[in-house]
């Protein structure tokens, strides 16, 4: 018989893994969707210029991107971001026109971007884009390359058996 310390240990054991497996909805549920897939590519055409919402939707392309489900066994799943539109004023760096709380919100995004292309997003930015919205293409961060036709790019990764998912 198990001392009290050792049930106590057990207890807290089986109650951190529960906590763990109810926290992530990813693993607690299937989708009738993936059942089959091998393996999964998604192209994220982003357009929203708003920098809160633009900041959670990449939250959560990169939570998605995270998440067990969209692993079929082993693989990690291959992720596009083509930001065209709006969205190339609020990813440059130069953000004057914005109010200081959103500028704090692009903050985070500039540390989520790094996150994301370090977990192997790929990210890219449409030049055409870049030039009607006058936007300097250096102020642009790092992380994303400059493509000289975003659309080019959403029909290349499409050809590729990329899944287009909008973001505008």
């Amino acid at each position: 018989m198990p001392s009290m310390t050792g049930k106590a240990l057990l207890f807290v054991g089986t109650f951190v893994f529960c906590l763990a497996f109810l926290a992530n909805p990813g693993m607690s549920q299937k989708y009738q969707a993936l059942e089959g897939v091998e393996s999964i590519k998604a192209l994220f055409d982003v357009r929203n210029g708003d920098p809160g919402s633009l900041y959670s939707q990449l939250r959560l392309v990169y939570t998605t991107y995270s998440d067990r489900t969209v692993r079929s066994s082993d693989d990690t799943p291959q992720f596009a971001v083509v930001f065209m539109g709006g969205s190339v004023v609020a990813l440059s760096r130069n953000r004057s026109q914005f109010s200081a709380k959103e500028r704090e919100t692009l903050a985070k995004m500039d540390a989520l971007l790094a996150k994301m292309a370090e977990a192997g997003i790929i990210l890219e930015v449409c030049k055409v884009a870049v030039g009607s919205r006058n936007v300097d293409l250096d102020a642009i961060p790092s992380e994303v390359e400059p493509v000289p036709n975003g659309w080019v790019s959403s029909i290349g990764y499409q050809a590729k058996g990329y899944s287009l998912v909008p973001l505008y």
